[in-house]
């Protein structure tokens, strides 16, 4: 399909949260993971983190795009997190870009991007970040290496604690 050239991206506000979660969980879903059903206790934690989320529009932004009949159908999140300052970067904020997802449907029209775009927006003009990370998956790293996105020279490493 071709790109769409007149792309609605609006802030998402405190109505969007279970939006929200259903676009994280399509976006789970593609990396591999099982979702478990649709009262997984996930969900409801998930519910309730957006709901706060939304309610902190100075440390965390969502931007969507709405089809008439379907409701949400793509959309990027974004938190700015205390970080300590370094040479490379003497800010003491970073961005932390997650939970792009679109619709299956939708998907190769060039949605996500504008929320993407629109999220970094934000970042450059209402927060201080000095840089902005993500986790990319092989589905989605080319639009990030085309937003200007580099690789770190460090890989990403994970400890999980026994909590469940």
């Amino acid at each position: 399909m071709d790109a769409v050239s007149d792309i609605q991206v609006r802030r998402a506000g405190r109505d969007d949260a279970e939006s929200l979660v259903r676009l994280r969980g399509l976006m789970l879903e593609a990396m591999g993971n099982d979702l478990g059903g649709p009262d997984a206790r996930w969900r409801a934690v998930a519910l309730e983190w957006f709901a706060g989320q939304l309610a902190s529009p100075y440390t965390f932004a969502a931007y969507v795009v709405d089809d008439p009949d379907v409701g949400v159908v793509a959309g990027a999140a974004g938190n700015v997190q205390v970080h300590p300052p370094g040479p490379k970067d003497p800010t003491t904020a970073r961005g932390h870009l997650y939970n792009v997802s679109t619709e299956p449907a939708f998907r190769r029209r060039g949605l996500a991007r504008a929320c993407v775009v629109a999220l970094m927006d934000w970042f450059q003009d209402e927060t201080a970040v000095g840089q902005v990370e993500l986790h990319a998956t092989d589905y989605g790293i080319d639009l990030y290496r085309g937003l200007g996105f580099t690789e770190s020279k460090y890989p990403t490493l994970r400890f999980r604690t026994t909590r469940a």
